[in-house]
């Protein structure tokens, strides 16, 4: 018999470093037990933003799926810059088209593509928005 689900919560903690704390709260599910499966699994990737989707289940056991780190912070540590551009036309960093096909082969498995160009696409407009620019 499937156990019933009773909330989906979807949440960006540090790797390797996540704690008890009205975040976790709201997900319904032990806190303690939670957060040493989790940075059990994140511990290699301390320092960053990790999201997660935690699926708390009735009888207050829980799954969650680990995620790769959002595109933004990976832009702002490849061009060596502490944010991007509020103006999309102003560049504030530039990357290499070497570091644009690591990031995008990165993402890929959370991308909806499984095409390396199409994913570099996508990672490139990210890059326009923020106002780094790509170097050939």
């Amino acid at each position: 018999m499937r156990k019933k689900i009773t909330k989906v919560v979807k949440m960006e903690l540090p790797g390797g470093d996540a704690h008890p704390g009205p975040k976790l709260a709201s997900a319904g599910v032990n806190m303690a037990k939670f957060c040493t499966d989790f940075n059990a699994k994140t511990g290699d990737r301390r320092g960053q933003v990790v999201p997660v989707i935690i699926t708390a289940y009735e009888d207050k056991s829980y799954d969650f799926v680990i995620k790769t780190t959002p595109v933004a912070p990976l832009l702002l540590k490849a061009a060596g810059i502490e944010k991007g551009s509020g103006n999309s036309k102003k560049i504030v960093g530039h990357i290499s088209d070497a570091q644009l096909t690591e990031i995008a082969q990165y993402k890929l498995p959370d991308l909806n593509t499984e095409d390396i160009e199409a994913a570099k696409k996508v990672i490139a407009g990210t890059c326009k928005q923020m106002g780094i620019a790509i170097d050939k």
